[in-house]
């Protein structure tokens, strides 16, 4: 299968689904690599920005497209573990769609072209599944091309990173692995762990 944005994010999502059954009830109250989340926070999180770019992707503008991720803690669902899934089984189907990717679309309040949204959503998935694999300590090895994909557009260019969207990198050195790589360039510090 040709590697594209839209099939790692069908693998970064399936990859979220995974670690699912391995959160315990009583690691919701947990810290996570994000200072602001616990562990139910995050997956509130997920579920919220998995609404929101499967609307973007549908180019469905209105309450969970138009809302800043920062304005206020996302409420866990009760049916998280049934309603996540089912979540991120429409965002991938709604990706996948071609007119998805044409044009611009509104994701987060802001507005953007509509691949880069796609990008954005598998940064997002890539990133999140590493802070809660981390959290409630699961392997996880996403795709590796999927990690090429978020690490070159999470990598700053010419234009400063807006910092109320992203922490400042954290270094690492250059033959470190791509998965810590990745994760510093979006704030994290590899070596997390909870308690730290």
């Amino acid at each position: 299968m040709e590697t594209t944005p839209t099939s790692e994010l069908e693998s970064a999502a399936r990859r979220i689904v995974g670690l699912l059954d391995g959160v315990d009830e009583q690691e919701l109250g947990s810290p996570t690599p994000c200072p602001d989340f616990t562990v139910r926070d995050l997956l509130a999180h997920v579920t919220v920005l998995s609404r929101g770019f499967r609307d973007a992707a549908r180019k469905d503008s209105g309450p969970t497209t138009g809302v800043a991720p920062g304005d206020a803690l996302p409420v866990l669902d009760d049916d998280w573990r049934t309603l996540l899934p089912s979540l991120l089984d429409e965002l991938v189907a709604a990706w996948r769609a071609p007119a998805a990717r044409q044009g611009t679309t509104r994701v987060g309040g802001v507005g953007l072209p509509a691949e880069e949204a796609l990008v954005v959503a598998l940064e997002e998935l890539l990133v999140h599944g590493w802070d809660l694999a981390r959290s409630t300590g699961q392997e996880y090895a996403p795709d590796e091309a999927g990690l090429r994909i978020v690490l070159d557009w999470l990598t700053p260019g010419d234009a400063p990173r807006p910092e109320e969207i992203f922490a400042r990198p954290v270094p690492v050195p250059e033959d470190a692995p791509l998965l810590d790589r990745t994760v510093a360039m979006s704030g994290r510090r590899p070596d997390w762990r909870p308690g730290d």
